[in-house]
């Protein structure tokens, strides 16, 4: 099975959800669907939606709503994108100018609030109040996870277990959204909501760490941004932590500094230190790690296509760093 398989086994299910989607973007205001469309239509793998399609297949459901969720889910992704990129002033997001470049600044914060609003909306309309308590809690952790790291930039003194809680609220949080409220809404036992509700954590702990890996090894072709963005804006990820633990010390105050000014000055040999520290091998370890228990989370639900593609995830997740 190949990752493009992986669409294929909800194929009929992902373009339905493609069009519920365009049509529950619509709006009176103009501006607000053609930002909205815009940021939807900008070559996201849509992976969180994707989670709950395969989730609810998984668990042999065979409604609807199902896709309803896939777009909910889909709709909180970009929400938080729009209030990212303003964040960071990020101007380059999937190969393309952000909204914020493209509109400014107050357009792109609103059309994300108008998407976390018809998200609520949509979330009303499934009327499963399990799916809106888990859903609802994940966006507060979420907002949690960006002040956390708002508050860690240009922080050299972050350590891993405290950069980790920031992925997990910031990223992970809503891959595990994802897959546990699939489950919820596929009726699925309490031990089978448990797994797939850690599957989602682990899943997209080890994409994270990934794209921790790839602002080293990547390139803006590949990656839909530019390489070295973090360092850029002071964001100390766990390559830049384990680096500074583990090269020497005029390395590790090099690291430091660059961290706590931001900018690209140092990139060049900031790049010789984290690979020759070992910081990008520890940090595909990690992702290896989480990957692997995500695996273990699936294993056991029935044989079936849609399990497959869910145990191929994990490997798609860590394969980015070959």
């Amino acid at each position: 099975m190949t990752a493009q398989r992986i669409y294929e086994t909800v194929a009929d299910d992902f373009a339905r959800v493609n069009d519920l989607i365009t049509r529950r973007l619509s709006s009176d205001v103009p501006l607000v669907e053609k930002i909205a469309q815009y940021i939807v239509d900008s070559g996201g793998k849509r992976l969180r939606p994707l989670l709950v399609l395969l989730t609810a297949r998984a668990l042999d459901y065979e409604r609807d709503d199902h896709l309803k969720l896939a777009a909910v889910i889909e709709f909180l992704h970009t929400a938080t994108l729009l209030h990212d990129d303003v964040v960071d002033t990020s101007d380059l997001r999937r190969g393309k100018a952000t909204a914020n470049a493209h509109w400014g600044n107050a357009p792109s914060v609103l059309v994300g609030d108008f998407l976390y609003s018809r998200a609520f909306q949509m979330m009303v309309e499934l009327g499963s109040v399990p799916i809106m308590e888990v859903l609802s809690n994940a966006t507060a952790v979420i907002a949690e996870g960006e002040v956390l790291q708002l508050m860690n930039t240009r922080n050299p003194d972050i350590s891993e277990s405290q950069y980790m809680t920031v992925i997990h609220n910031k990223t992970a949080m809503l891959f595990e959204a994802a897959s546990h409220s699939g489950a919820i809404l596929a009726g699925a036992d309490a031990a089978t909501e448990s797994n797939l509700r850690q599957y989602g954590k682990h899943l997209g702990m080890a994409f994270q760490l990934v794209d921790d890996v790839l602002d080293y090894r990547g390139d803006a072709q590949t990656m839909g941004k530019n390489v070295g963005d973090d360092l850029a804006e002071g964001k100390p990820t766990l390559p830049l932590i384990h680096a500074i633990a583990n090269a020497n010390e005029t390395e590790s105050q090099l690291i430091r500094s660059a961290i706590r000014k931001g900018g690209l000055d140092e990139m060049a040999r900031i790049l010789q230190i984290v690979e020759t520290s070992g910081a990008l091998d520890y940090t595909v370890s990690k992702a290896k790690t989480e990957a692997e228990k995500a695996r273990a989370c699936v294993t056991e639900l029935p044989a079936s296509p849609h399990r497959d593609a869910l145990i191929l995830l994990t490997d798609v997740a860590v394969a980015r760093t070959a």
